[in-house]
């Protein structure tokens, strides 16, 4: 596929009428990265798919950052309603993994190439479990995100999807108020929202930003 001038969401809403139209409901693994950014997907793609939530992030440099995100994410799982089962696989926490995928994440800011690499390492992670446990397609939240390149996103998501033969299911969820959804939603749950993306350069640039 041409990823030029895409529209990902698009995209997505064809597959998802053609999921509907032939009466089936496949499984998906989801990547996740927090509550907030996980909470307009599940309601929105809860109703098309059985999803697994993938809790995969070890770009969060803090432990107890990591900790109070997996557990924020738990209980609005626990809380929020959906058509068909929600589940959910963990992932041991390991920022080496980050740093080892990421070595020169402080040499530009979030949005860089640094942030691609960050893509890629979660995406691949998702893909590869996708394929061991056999999901009919795979994606990701963080095209909700403004701060996230969709564009990026799903190229690395459309590559992956050949390497290990998993459906990538395209997305840019902050259309069609996505985005917006999901502060009405953290709003109606509770949901702790960090300023950050998860490392240690992004929360340094949150903390400067602050400041100004």
């Amino acid at each position: 596929m041409n990823t030029m001038r895409v529209n990902y969401q698009k995209e997505q809403e064809k597959t998802l009428k053609e999921l509907e139209k032939a009466g089936m409901v496949p499984s998906l693994l989801l990547h996740g990265c927090c509550a907030p950014c996980s909470s307009y997907v599940l309601e929105y793609l809860s109703s098309y798919f059985n999803i697994t939530m993938l809790f995969y992030n070890p770009n969060i440099g803090d432990a107890g950052e990591y900790e109070k995100r997996k557990k924020e994410l738990l209980r609005m799982m626990d809380e929020m309603p959906f058509r068909y089962p929600v589940s959910y696989m963990d992932c041991e926490y390991d920022p080496k993994e980050f740093y080892t995928a990421v070595p020169n994440r402080s040499e530009d800011s979030e949005g860089g190439e640094s942030c691609f690499q960050c893509y890629r390492l979660r995406l691949e992670k998702t893909a590869s479990e996708a394929r061991r446990g056999g999901f009919d397609y795979f994606t990701t939240t963080l095209s909700i995100s403004p701060l996230k390149n969709a564009q990026k996103l799903n190229e690395i998501g459309q590559e992956l999807s050949e390497k290990y033969q998993v459906p990538y299911l395209y997305s840019d969820f902050k259309k069609k108020n996505g985005y917006k959804r999901s502060i009405e939603l953290s709003a109606e749950y509770g949901l702790y929202r960090q300023n950050y993306c998860g490392c240690v350069f992004s929360r340094k640039e949150a903390e400067q930003r602050d400041r100004t």
